[in-house]
């Protein structure tokens, strides 16, 4: 026996002995919760919801804080960039991938390369988004950048994103080309 099947024949013996006090005042008894049973049949009182409200409560099901820190592993503590070693921060898109040097003291920009830069964007044709490789070259351009004004230390913050893939490439390439982190 299902369960449906046990909660409906509770609410039918418990409509049995109350059925004629309901018939007589025409009122629902106490004992039977939203289901009540008609002489003839199931009448199921239940609380209309717009599409809005069903999609709210599914979701607030589906992501609980577990479930949303699977995309970015955040790390515990916040990266700083000084005037003296500044901060590599990268960001990747799906169409793009940035990378700027930033002294966060100042709140200033010191260096920038990202795949929007016409060297980059007319050497490589990726119409599937940025590979392994043009993440090399942007990280490539950015430490020729940075040497030429000067910084050749920086802490790397990679944002969040796992150390794997185009983040590792870029990060790879910008020590090749003489960054230290």
């Amino acid at each position: 026996m299902s369960c449906n099947s046990i909660s409906l024949s509770f609410l039918q013996s418990t409509w049995a002995t109350t059925r004629t006090q309901q018939l007589r005042d025409g009122t629902r008894p106490s004992s039977v919760p939203a289901l009540a049973l008609h002489p003839r049949r199931l009448v199921v009182e239940a609380k209309s919801r717009t599409r809005t409200q069903d999609r709210t409560a599914r979701h607030a099901r589906i992501l609980t804080p577990e479930t949303s820190k699977v995309k970015f592993d955040f790390l515990p503590f916040q990266i700083e960039g000084t005037p003296e070693r500044p901060r590599l921060c990268v960001f990747r898109s799906n169409k793009h991938i940035y990378a700027q040097v930033i002294d966060d003291s100042k709140m200033h920009t010191l260096a920038s390369a990202s795949t929007m830069q016409k060297p980059i964007s007319e050497e490589f044709d990726y119409s599937s988004g940025p590979t392994i490789d043009v993440a090399k070259k942007v990280g490539e351009i950015l430490a020729k950048t940075c040497l030429e004004k000067g910084i050749t230390k920086v802490a790397f913050d990679r944002g969040g994103y796992p150390y794997h893939g185009r983040i590792e490439a870029l990060a790879d390439a910008a020590r090749e080309h003489g960054l230290q982190f």
